[in-house]
């Protein structure tokens, strides 16, 4: 295990699942619905009114939270599903917030993170009753409080830097961006099936689908740092190389990460990037 020094980002992704009880009890008072009841009226209201039956991330917990230690020459050393098997919502949040903090407060990487993964782990601090003093830093000057949107050395949201903090929205978003660098991106379930595996019991599809986001989480992060000038292609190309060799290494014992390899492709240079068809 890599020490506290080595680890200067933690790119993460959650899955949820939504806590029925808690919607039974605010959005249908008095119903006398139970939680998978409450759960599908809810998720059928949203899916007529928006045409997604994501509920926000108010009610969520966590089902699963994968996190890519990634050192400070953005190498990747190790990637790990918080409170594995058990996945217990409250030790994954607690687990995440202690490991922040063990390894000194290192960048956290997220693709829209902001907007949903951060307020579910928020939310549930606040459930569970944990300090996080560190974290929720309104004390200091705005632009060093941990949460400020500016804050890159906080947390590096990805969305936010391709779509110039909401001036622009990146259509296609992860998915299209792991896919122009030849990563899988969605190649199994997505984030609205989630839900209906975590009912029929399939938690270990979750965790492989989640492990599948941090890891073209992490290559869009670094075809990123060749966009700011922190790395140049090449070095991006070998940390590329190394990754794999890392995921080929620990594929046979992980189904997720053995599905990512027989998903892979490597990025094309433009020079041998065949003519636009007509």
């Amino acid at each position: 295990m890599s020490t506290p020094q080595n680890v200067s980002y933690l790119i993460f992704d959650i899955e949820t699942v939504a806590d029925g009880a808690l919607v039974s009890k605010i959005r249908f008072p008095g119903q006398g619905l139970d939680p998978h009841a409450a759960t599908a009226k809810y998720r059928a209201e949203l899916l007529e009114q928006n045409g997604k039956d994501i509920l926000p991330a108010t009610f969520m917990l966590p089902a699963c939270l994968v996190v890519a230690k990634v050192g400070p020459d953005f190498r990747l050393l190790d990637l790990v599903a918080i409170d594995e098997p058990n996945f217990r919502p409250y030790h994954i949040v607690r687990g995440f917030w202690q490991g922040w903090k063990h390894y000194s407060k290192p960048v956290l990487v997220t693709f829209n993170g902001r907007g949903y993964d951060l307020p579910v782990l928020e939310y549930a601090a606040y459930r569970y009753g944990l300090s996080l003093p560190e974290w929720f830093n309104i004390g200091a000057m705005s632009y060093e409080q941990s949460r400020n949107r500016y804050n890159v050395n906080s947390h590096l949201d990805l969305y936010d830097l391709f779509s110039n903090y909401g001036a622009f929205r990146p259509s296609g978003g992860l998915n299209l961006l792991a896919n122009l660098i030849g990563k899988p991106g969605k190649s199994g379930i997505d984030g609205s099936q989630v839900q209906d595996y975590f009912d029929s019991g399939k938690i270990q599809e979750i965790v492989d689908y989640c492990r599948c986001d941090v890891l073209d989480t992490y290559f869009v992060f670094l075809r990123s740092r060749v966009m700011l000038g922190r790395i140049s292609l090449e070095e991006e190309q070998r940390l590329v190389d190394e990754a794999k060799a890392w995921i080929e290494q620990r594929a046979e014992n992980q189904p997720g990460l053995k599905h990512y390899l027989e998903n892979w492709g490597d990025w094309q240079a433009p020079e041998t990037e065949p003519r636009a068809a007509p």
